[in-house]
């Protein structure tokens, strides 16, 4: 991604119709990597669902968000960062089923190679991995 930004960094109020932001980012930097349309939209929609349910958790109506969503050569990564309480972070363990197969279909979140939870303080931060191989490596 020569020449395109390789790392955004998002704050949001809790208002879930902002997760589309971060949605909208995933998808770019997909894109820009070149993986299929369906991978685009299933990383897209893993990352808004993954904020909302983040403003879901919130107990304050003040808490923040903040989603860092970086290109590397073979994966994109997006952080989901908020202050407080919440363990794991940000209740992402009930998407993990709770968006799962509908109708037979296969979750968004399973387009996902990886989910790590981390915790520092009060600081509290999921990350959402998406790795493609060689053949998708960007130019």
């Amino acid at each position: 991604m020569a020449g395109k930004p390789s790392k955004v960094l998002l704050h949001f109020s809790a208002d879930a119709r902002l997760a589309a932001a971060a949605g909208g980012v995933a998808r770019y930097f997909a894109d820009a990597a070149g993986l299929d349309s369906e991978t685009c939209f299933r990383l897209q929609t893993a990352v808004i669902a993954a904020c909302k349910e983040a403003f879901r958790n919130f107990n304050d109506d003040n808490a923040k968000l903040e989603v860092t969503l970086q290109s590397f050569a073979d994966r994109i990564e997006i952080g989901l960062t908020h202050q407080g309480e919440s363990s794991p972070a940000i209740g992402l363990h009930t998407i993990l089923g709770a968006v799962g197969a509908e109708d037979g279909k296969e979750s968004f979140l399973s387009t996902l190679d990886r989910v790590q939870f981390e915790t520092e303080g009060s600081s509290t931060t999921t990350r959402l991995t998406k790795f493609w191989g060689m053949a998708h490596k960007p130019s």
